[in-house]
């Protein structure tokens, strides 16, 4: 009787979980997920035909490839695909929203067109099928109607779109029944339920993200941008809890990075303070790292920026390394003209394609970026001794990762020029761990590198990855093998990277444990994540020499002009006297010759040049240090 009761009671529950989905209309979109291509108008968006093929391509090259034995469906090779390009943003947008789209409801399209004999009835050669997959996402967003005409006329329709659009649209009752079918089998409320809870609630954390602007310091200043904002109806406002509407505020971390609602961004779209390059949209886990070397600049030397990075992220480098050189040459009151103190940013392109290399020189010459070099060789090619990177005292390393710390995907891939196949881990919600294993061993292999070169001082390793095996686990173990492998240079350690003071402090042993190592900024409704972590090489013992020795080689190089310095200096006074030689007898032996002012100037000139040759240079962890001075001594003969 129990047990007939309990099956009862689960029969009861599956039934009214069914009448739950007869009464809602299978074809709602998720309640909480935005429509696939926003364009701001309240109406269905009108997708141009050029956009589902580039969205189609995107998805060939990027789909979950299934072991032969349970691949039912085929989308042709990836490495045959070549991603078209865009008209402008709006429409690459929209083809990567859609292309994501695809990839997080793939098992579902699969299941819909297996279950409806789609694949059978309507065959398809095989490079046709992610233009299916792409096209019945849209469908299914859209309620499976028709597509309204283009607004713009001159949009040109593409036969093979039009096709398999018709296809669709033929097919569409069978469709719909699979795609009921396949709800209830999985027990799906709403399509929505059918992603992974871990994206879902990234996918909430996006639409609360702000949004992000750093100064260019090459072509304006942070009071200046602020009053365009006041005169434009923006008011500054004290913290990011209190943003909304037309307001902004100064970033905690970052100096030169402003914060503003998400809803304004048509707003700066549209001013002239983006068009003329003073202030640029860049999300903050991309801006906290050039602003981390601020006080690493401080002492002059060069940047070599090596991984993946967008124009936007050189240029800001750029600005910093330039705001510090200015800002060193102001404190010590150097000429501009001197170009001993400023700082230059050197690029590893490695194997970019020439359109992007050309796409970053033109941005950066928009936005004023005059001091940096563009390298066609990647960093695991340069050599240590090369004459191009002998001025080189910081490496800042953003290598390619795995991206779990982002909340909004498609539009970081996009600002940053970041692979678009890492969209099919991102919108299964996890990273496989063969995957990440890949991105470590590429991460330990440029890391090892960057500690190579002699004369850099520190590394600053970038990630936007949540997993200690991108994070920790590399720098430590790259960290141990530098420890025991150095011969004459000194080895590296970790520094804490200060994005709150004004300068980097010298670390206390006693409080070293204390102190954090790591910059973290964690992904949450404020921004996405990012870790941070900066090597630096413990100080050269400082080598002090004593007058003597200083003398000593001045004598070896002949500026003594006879003069011993090791022979002992007589003097007169008590003690026994020296023995005269009568007046009129002269003298049989050699006498040491006197030591000329000529002779003084030049042994003053070597003891000048020696002491500053001699002055330790300050470390990147301390304040600089006063040098240590010789004494100069008057070398007479004496009688």
């Amino acid at each position: 009787m129990v047990r007939k009761s309990g099956v009862a009671r689960r029969s009861s529950k599956r039934g009214s979980q069914i009448s739950a989905l007869k009464h809602l209309s299978l074809l709602d979109p998720a309640p909480a997920e935005p429509p696939l291509l926003q364009t701001g108008s309240e109406e269905s968006p009108v997708c141009p035909d050029r956009v589902y093929l580039h969205a189609a391509a995107i998805f060939q090259s990027t789909h979950l490839e299934k072991p032969p034995a349970h691949r039912l469906i085929s989308y042709g090779k990836r490495s045959e695909v070549r991603l078209p390009v865009a008209k402008d943003e709006a429409s690459q947008r929209s083809a990567y929203q859609l292309a994501f789209n695809t990839l997080k409801y793939q098992e579902l399209l699969e299941d819909v067109l297996i279950d409806s004999c789609f694949c059978l009835s309507q065959p398809m050669p095989v490079h046709s099928m992610s233009l299916v997959a792409v096209l019945l996402t849209d469908l299914m967003d859209r309620k499976f109607l028709p597509r309204p005409p283009a607004a713009n006329q001159e949009e040109e329709e593409v036969k093979a779109v039009q096709e398999v659009e018709g296809c669709l649209l033929r097919f569409r009752t069978k469709l719909v029944a699979s795609l009921a079918r396949c709800r209830i089998k999985h027990e799906l409320l709403t399509l929505e339920n059918m992603v992974p809870e871990q994206i879902r609630h990234r996918e909430e954390r996006a639409t609360l993200l702000p949004l992000y602007g750093w100064i260019n310091s090459l072509r304006s200043s942070l009071e200046e941008v602020c009053e365009v904002l006041h005169t434009s109806g923006f008011s500054c406002v004290k913290s990011v809890g209190q943003l909304e509407g037309r307001t902004f505020c100064k970033d905690l971390h970052c100096r030169d990075l402003l914060v503003f609602p998400s809803s304004v961004k048509n707003d700066l779209t549209n001013s002239r303070l983006l068009s003329d390059g003073r202030l640029i949209i860049q999300d903050k886990s991309c801006c906290v790292g050039p602003w981390a070397l601020w006080p690493l600049l401080a002492e002059g030397g060069d940047v070599l920026m090596s991984g993946c990075f967008s124009a936007q992220t050189v240029a800001h480098m750029s600005a910093v390394a330039a705001a510090a050189s200015a800002h060193t040459q102001a404190e010590t009151h150097t000429s501009q003209s001197d170009a001993r103190g400023r700082s230059a940013v050197i690029v590893c392109l490695g194997d970019g394609a020439q359109s992007q290399t050309e796409e970053l020189q033109n941005t950066l010459t928009k936005l004023g970026c005059k001091n940096v070099k563009l390298l066609p060789d990647s960093l695991e090619s340069l050599d240590v001794s090369d004459v191009r990177l002998q001025k080189i005292s910081v490496v800042f390393l953003m290598p390619a990762c795995s991206l779990s710390a982002i909340s909004n995907p498609v539009d970081y891939i996009m600002q940053e020029n970041r692979d678009p196949r890492l969209m099919v881990d991102l919108s299964q919600g996890s990273v496989s761990p063969e995957k990440i294993q890949m991105l470590v061993c590429q991460q330990r292999k440029v890391l090892q590198r960057a500690v190579q070169f002699p004369q850099v001082r520190a590394v600053l390793y970038s990630t936007c990855s949540v997993h200690p095996e991108e994070n920790e686990e590399v720098l430590k173990t790259v960290l141990s093998q530098t420890q025991e492998n150095h011969s004459t240079a000194p080895p590296y350690r970790f520094s804490s990277p200060s994005l709150l003071q004004d300068s980097i402090v010298e670390d206390d042993e006693e409080s070293e444990e204390m102190k954090p190592r790591f910059f973290r900024l964690e992904a949450s409704d404020h921004s996405n994540g990012c870790f941070l972590a900066l090597l630096t090489r413990e100080p050269e013992p400082e080598v002090t020499e004593t007058p003597q020795e200083v003398l000593a080689r001045a004598a070896a190089k002949g500026l003594l002009d006879g003069l011993h310095p090791n022979q002992p200096i007589q003097k007169e006074g008590r003690g026994r006297r020296s023995r005269r030689a009568p007046a009129n007898q002269k003298r049989s032996v050699k006498t040491r010759p006197h030591a000329t002012q000529s002779d003084q100037s030049r042994v003053a000139e070597f003891l000048d040049r020696e002491m500053k040759g001699s002055r330790s240079e300050p470390t990147l962890s301390q304040s600089p240090r006063r040098p240590a001075h010789y004494g100069y001594f008057s070398l007479t003969n004496t009688q």
